[in-house]
């Protein structure tokens, strides 16, 4: 059974908390698209020749965190962390799975990710600003995008889910 918690979002609060609680909100779906796999299963393919999986997803998803708010919002010079050699301006990567990984580890250093991520914008208002592209990128922008990034592969994990076990919703 799920024990992951996932407090539905406040329906009338101020923007931050509003933008905060929807990105925590697909965060934890994420995690609940995981619950109970084990390493082969969340390594198991979605359709060939797609190789995407839940554990190359979370492990993006890893990328993506460290990516826009630990380079972008922070201007930290983090390499990626799947790939050493890849370039940490293009893709965000992490899809591809290298012998030995395990969902364990990809949800370890997801979560780590996540919790700096917390950190950097703690201290910083909606309209600070951090680097993409060569122009300002506001924390406002920034929530939004992972907002959607996040709601669009957790469609891809409820397929991927689905395809592995049966399990639907959530």
């Amino acid at each position: 059974m799920n024990t992951i918690q996932r407090p539905m979002p406040p329906l009338n609060t101020d923007e931050r908390t509003t933008l905060e609680s929807w990105l925590d909100f697909h965060r934890a779906t994420l995690a609940i698209k995981c619950a109970g796999l084990d390493d082969q299963q969340a390594a198991t393919a979605s359709v060939p020749p797609s190789g995407f999986t839940l554990t190359g997803l979370v492990q993006h998803m890893a990328e993506v965190e460290r990516n826009w708010f630990r380079r972008v919002l922070a201007g930290e010079q983090a390499p990626p962390i799947y790939d050493p050699q890849a370039d940490p301006r293009g893709r965000d990567g992490g899809f591809d799975l290298a012998a030995g990984a395990t969902l364990p580890a990809a949800l370890a250093a997801w979560r780590a990710e996540i919790a700096r991520a917390r950190e950097h914008c703690a201290a910083r208002d909606l309209t600070d600003t951090g680097r993409f592209m060569d122009a300002d990128v506001s924390l406002r922008w920034i929530y939004v995008h992972m907002i959607e990034e996040y709601a669009r592969h957790n469609g891809h994990a409820d397929l991927l889910r689905e395809r592995i076990d049966g399990t639907t919703g959530v």
